[in-house]
């Protein structure tokens, strides 16, 4: 499959709330079929279905533990479309903010040149 058709694939899977839901779900543990289904007030089927895309689309790994399917993220298939939306972030909208940064570090030092050692002598000399 090829990098555009992969980024495709894996917007499509996580364009559903549901599946975006059953990924942060993922995130923090693996979970069995039946635990996922009863978080959900869709019917198992419908969970079934969603699961199927999401490990169609490489974004979770199924094992069969027991009678029990245990579904895993996969976050791997995440990293093209991150790049994708990371190049759609210019680099002249960081350049603009370095720019403010450094204008304002600039007149941060020059205020305290001009008034931070004459403040700094007069606190002595009183």
């Amino acid at each position: 499959m090829g990098y555009a058709s992969d980024v495709d694939e894996v917007a499509t899977a996580i364009a559903d709330p549901v599946r975006r839901h059953i990924l942060t779900l993922l995130r923090d543990e693996p979970l069995a079929a039946g635990d996922i289904a009863r978080r959900f007030t869709i019917s198992r089927p419908a969970i079934s279905r969603h699961l199927r895309v999401l490990r169609e689309s490489g974004l979770v790994r199924d094992e069969l533990v027991g009678r029990q399917r245990i579904y895993r993220l996969d976050p791997g298939p995440l990293s093209p479309l991150v790049d994708w939306l990371a190049g759609l972030v210019t680099t002249e909208r960081w350049e603009r903010h370095l720019d403010a940064l450094e204008t304002e570090v600039y007149r941060t030092r020059r205020e305290r040149r001009s008034s931070g050692p004459a403040e700094h002598r007069r606190e002595h000399t009183a």
